[in-house]
């Protein structure tokens, strides 16, 4: 059963042409934030921007810090911890509510002003996570759009919401960097396949649902070509909720890690899921429109903690 209200129907039973985005990519003007028209320009036409020195120098080590922490003292028996088959973290959602270190970059000038731009509102974190890509035994995220996860399983409505990913370790072209399908974000492509019970379990480690048949992915990449996203630490990387993107493993001695971090506008509050019974759990969607408030700045001093 698909909702009478749903502009983008996916998970269906047979495949069905894509459909083109309704929604503009970009909301806001030069003078709502500090991207310039060439930069929204950019946005608007690829679905991605980098933003080099998003997070300095400074807040690096104790940021790498933080992570090691988080991945190594939360219960194990937390669900917003998620494991690779070898049982290492993967990914832990809500860092920005369990570290404040982390909710500090949230605000960071860098940071907010540009979600706001981009959505032309107030915004609020959908979805927050750390990243986990180790040396030798990191593993990939298949092709996929997330917002036909969110739309399907989260009951988001349109498409107003852009993710950052700061890195926080160097990204090379070999050690499984995100690679993204430029100008793929106005295009949605309906999946086939119903939503199983509990889907969440299992597709933070593996997505096999809510993902383009190989054939679909294949007339993608020749219509649009692939990037990769590589730069140093401190580098982020923006893109629109509806561009497809992957990454593969990371076989190299190199580790890779990143705070990734959603914003939705306050004015794209989630509903029911459009093609699942239930919603996903608040820390994978939140369901509460809680603004980010204002911003802390770039610049570190002795009162965050950081040195």
């Amino acid at each position: 059963m698909h909702r009478a209200d749903d502009n983008y129907p996916t998970r269906v039973e047979e495949r069905i042409d894509p459909i083109q985005r309704i929604e503009p990519t970009v909301w806001g003007e030069p003078v709502n934030g500090p991207l310039d028209p060439a930069a929204l320009n950019s946005f608007a036409e690829q679905g991605y921007l980098v933003r080099p020195d998003t997070v300095g120098g400074d807040w690096l080590p104790a940021l790498r810090r933080e992570l090691d922490e988080l991945g190594s003292n939360v219960d194990a028996a937390d669900p917003r911890v998620i494991r690779e088959p070898n049982g290492s973290p993967r990914s832990v959602f809500e860092p920005h509510l369990l570290s404040d270190l982390i909710a500090q970059v949230v605000a960071l000038d860098t940071v907010l002003p540009v979600a706001r731009q981009l959505l032309g509102s107030d915004v609020y974190i959908h979805q927050a996570r750390i990243n986990f890509m180790p040396g030798f035994t990191g593993t990939g995220f298949y092709w996929h759009s997330d917002f036909e996860t969110w739309h399907a399983e989260d009951g988001m409505p349109a498409m107003r919401a852009a993710s950052c990913s700061i890195a926080l370790t160097d990204n090379y072209s070999y050690n499984g960097s995100l690679m993204v399908m430029p100008g793929s974000h106005r295009t949605f492509y309906p999946c086939v396949g119903a939503t199983p019970e509990n889907n969440h379990s299992t597709s933070l480690v593996r997505q096999d649902v809510g993902v383009p048949d190989r054939e679909v992915l294949t007339a993608a990449a020749e219509r649009f070509g692939i990037n990769q996203f590589t730069g140093p630490a401190g580098t982020a990387l923006w893109f629109d909720c509806n561009l497809m993107h992957g990454s593969g493993s990371n076989i190299t001695p190199f580790p890779r890690s990143n705070i990734f971090l959603v914003f939705n506008s306050v004015e794209n509050a989630l509903t029911e899921p459009f093609a699942a019974q239930h919603p996903r759990p608040e820390f994978l969607a939140a369901r509460r429109v809680v603004p980010v408030g204002t911003s802390v700045g770039t610049s570190v001093g002795s009162d965050t903690g950081v040195g």
